[in-house]
């Protein structure tokens, strides 16, 4: 048995420990693969909830929420720029990815599932006559929204486990294209796995086919959830050679789809990667029409009590006290100098009174 009797080296070993098991690299992470300048992300380790995801991302396009986000990773931004665009991957099966290090890349704790329904609200409502772009596909589950120009963009996009299959047999696909090394197309989880890299692939090539998207006022917001990692560990386990080359071709996708959607939008746009070995409680995930009319405000309350403030609170608040200030200021100094004032010098009024009378 050691002892260690010196206590600064065993400050720096608890500090080292810390550091290292807060680094997210034994947990789940949230990754930036691309943002624009404007949007900052500071360096360091401070974890994140899974819960949370939804309101980072409606911060980094500009929008409000609901309830503030005590979370120091994400600086203030620009108030009168915006991304053009986000980006959400979610990756089920393991926990980090081995990307480049110059980029952010933050702890996730809480891993519960989550969706980003509200912030494709919050685009709809705000940009209700723009065509913005929202896409939100889970390929393993056959789960798609679409809404605006994402059914004119995507429409071509094989979706379904069936029609992403009919998709590998045709030119071009990444059966023909990629180095499988280990895996085979023979195999169900290769195929789930390789499919989702085909969308991913599919996605990026429609999107540099419509440029113009990023032109539109209204932001476009995707969101990808990929599964097909999670199967091959449930088949093969994390050690074995198919688990290491399906890593590593996620990977390389994950990174030209951030590179090809940052070149759309000309740098303008925002990129996550969120990876989760395991939820912790399967998603339900209710049917929902934008289009209809009745809302519960507060969702927590059965008695459909609206919330404390209003959505918009703090900027009516903000323009309803400046502009009081501004016109109180505005009165005061009217008033003085009407006070000060001299008729026979300052008003053209009584000027031009004297100089009739003594014409007169």
């Amino acid at each position: 048995m050691v002892y260690l009797t010196n206590p600064a080296l065993l400050i720096n070993i608890i500090h080292c420990s810390l550091f290292y098991f807060s680094s997210g690299v034994l947990g789940d992470s949230l990754t930036v693969l691309r943002s624009p300048q404007y949007v900052t992300f500071r360096d360091g380790q401070w974890p994140i909830s899974g819960e949370k995801i939804p309101d980072l991302v409606a911060l980094t396009m500009g929008f409000s929420i609901h309830e503030d986000l005590d979370w120091p990773g994400l600086a203030a931004g620009w108030l009168f720029q915006r991304p053009r665009a986000n980006a959400l991957i979610v990756v089920r099966g393991l926990d980090s990815l081995d990307f480049p290090k110059n980029i952010s890349c933050y702890p996730l704790e809480n891993p519960v599932p989550f969706t980003l329904d509200s912030v494709a609200n919050t685009v709809h409502t705000l940009f209700a006559d723009s065509t913005p772009v929202v896409l939100q596909l889970a390929p393993s589950e056959e789960r798609l929204y679409m809404m605006g120009m994402a059914n004119t963009v995507f429409e071509d996009l094989p979706v379904t486990l069936q029609q992403i299959r009919g998709r590998l047999s045709q030119d071009g696909s990444v059966l023909t294209s990629l180095p499988l090394v280990s895996l085979s197309r023979n195999n169900e989880a290769d195929l789930l796995f390789l499919s989702e890299v085909q969308v991913l692939y599919d996605i990026s090539a429609l999107l540099q086919k419509h440029k113009h998207l990023a032109k539109d006022p209204a932001p476009d917001l995707y969101s990808l959830e990929l599964a097909g990692l999670e199967e091959i560990v449930r088949r093969y386990g994390t050690d074995s050679p198919q688990f290491t080359d399906a890593t590593r071709i996620l990977t390389s996708a994950l990174q030209k789809f951030a590179d090809d959607v940052a070149n759309v939008y000309a740098n303008n746009a925002v990129v996550e990667v969120v990876t989760v070995k395991t939820f912790e409680a399967p998603l339900t995930r209710k049917s929902r029409s934008i289009l209809e009319s009745k809302q519960i405000s507060n969702p927590g309350s059965p008695y459909n009590l609206a919330y404390k403030y209003d959505y918009d609170y703090a900027v009516v608040f903000n323009i309803v006290l400046w502009l009081m200030i501004v016109l109180a200021l505005s009165v005061i100094v009217i008033s003085y100098n009407l006070w000060n004032m001299d008729p026979g010098y300052d008003s053209i009024i009584y000027r031009m009174t004297n100089q009739k009378i003594r014409m007169d």
